[in-house]
């Protein structure tokens, strides 16, 4: 197993494949992390899809690992959305580098998964790029306008100033709204998409999550295995090993047939 620390572009990664995939166009899975973490903690993902033949790129997300820029928490939470839409952005860039660098064809499929804010990343590029082939959610929320809301509110009750003006919150509103999957339900396409959620998760809630896929579902009626919700009824915000497991021999099932 081969863990490189690489800078692609402005980007820096954890590059991670077997010794034998090195130079192979072999399927891709681009994995991203969560709020206040960075791409070293995400290795077990990447161990296990590598040890399945797969390449993973574990990107540092802006503000985070070794582009974080000494901010605390409550700075890092009012960039937030930045944060997601700069991650969405990159994650178009990453599959350019791999084009360039001669590591995918136009046959070669490519995955995307993420937890936390990183699932939350994930399903903004469901909606946006239809070249991702195959995807898994560790405890996103899939309504960028309704979860943008909700932190507003919590931080106005909180008594934090957001600095913006009404003109400002409608346009980052609606800038939202074009990455905001449940309002676009055709926008995945039959694509096999895995989710993982905790019941007892405070952070980024279950029920939104599990709403959507429970509308979503009659979609995959001829084919339900390709579309699945891993519900663990006594976790909070942290995934299971069972669930990164499953997770991991979802995507690597998909990408490789």
């Amino acid at each position: 197993m081969i863990v490189e620390n690489e800078r692609w572009g402005h980007i820096p990664l954890l590059h991670v494949f077997r010794e034998s995939e090195r130079e192979r166009q072999v399927p891709v899975v681009i994995f991203l992390h969560g709020f206040t973490s960075a791409k070293e903690h995400n290795l077990h993902y990447a161990y296990q899809l590598a040890e399945k033949g797969l390449r993973v790129l574990l990107p540092d997300a802006h503000l985070h690992g070794e582009r974080q820029e000494s901010l605390d928490e409550v700075e890092m939470s009012l960039r937030f959305w930045d944060i997601v839409l700069t991650s969405i952005e990159e994650v178009t860039i990453l599959r350019n580098e791999l084009t360039t660098k001669n590591l995918i064809n136009e046959q070669t499929k490519i995955g995307l998964g993420g937890t936390s804010m990183g699932g939350i990343e994930t399903l903004g590029c469901l909606n946006v790029y239809p070249w991702i082939d195959s995807a898994i959610v560790m405890m996103g929320s899939p309504s960028y306008v309704n979860l943008a809301k909700a932190q507003m509110t919590q931080y106005e009750a909180r008594g934090f100033d957001l600095a913006i003006t009404d003109v400002e919150r409608k346009e980052m509103l609606e800038t939202l709204r074009k990455f905001d999957i449940t309002l676009n339900p055709r926008a995945l396409n039959g694509r096999p998409v895995f989710f993982w959620h905790g019941v007892q998760d405070t952070v980024v809630p279950y029920e939104p999550t599990f709403n959507y896929f429970n509308a979503l579902k009659k979609l995959y009626v001829h084919e339900p295995q390709r579309f699945q919700f891993m519900t663990d009824k006594t976790a909070s915000h942290a995934v299971t090993r069972k669930g990164m497991l499953t997770a991991t021999d979802f995507v690597a099932h998909y990408l490789s047939v």
